[in-house]
């Protein structure tokens, strides 16, 4: 299973997130360590501030924290997420016009695979993939 951009910067910046609960990131912090773009980050930060992820505050000091400790963020609820909406192939999508749909033995197959890929991530917290913390951090 491949993840989109979207979902592996938004593990990476989680990574940084859950190497100092309480610490507060700013997006251009962030932006800069991963040589990422801040406005792709800013929707990242958004969207998991919408799911309670993370925390965000606006203004001078501002940027984001982990809400929950690491240990209590699943990478399988992360990785859900952020890839909701995105089918893994095309025939997932609803809106998808498969021809050879109803014939096809590989769908399930697929379906299968997804939910034993999210299941093994599911054995995981975002505490067993934190990075070391930033050197010269407070």
């Amino acid at each position: 299973m491949r993840l989109t951009s979207f979902t592996d910067y938004g593990l990476r910046m989680l990574m940084r997130l859950g190497s100092a609960p309480g610490q507060v990131f700013s997006t251009s912090e962030l932006a800069d360590e991963f040589g990422l773009s801040r406005h792709h980050l800013t929707k990242i930060m958004q969207k998991l501030a919408r799911v309670g992820i993370v925390e965000t505050r606006r203004g001078g000091g501002g940027g984001a924290a982990l809400v929950r400790a690491p240990g209590e963020v699943r990478l399988g609820d992360i990785v859900r997420v952020l890839e909701d909406g995105k089918a893994l192939v095309e025939c997932f999508d609803t809106n998808g016009s498969c021809k050879i749909d109803g014939h096809c033995g590989l769908k399930r197959r697929l379906r299968v695979a997804e939910h034993a890929f999210l299941a093994s991530l599911d054995q995981s917290t975002l505490a067993d993939v934190v990075l070391p913390p930033v050197r010269g951090a407070a």
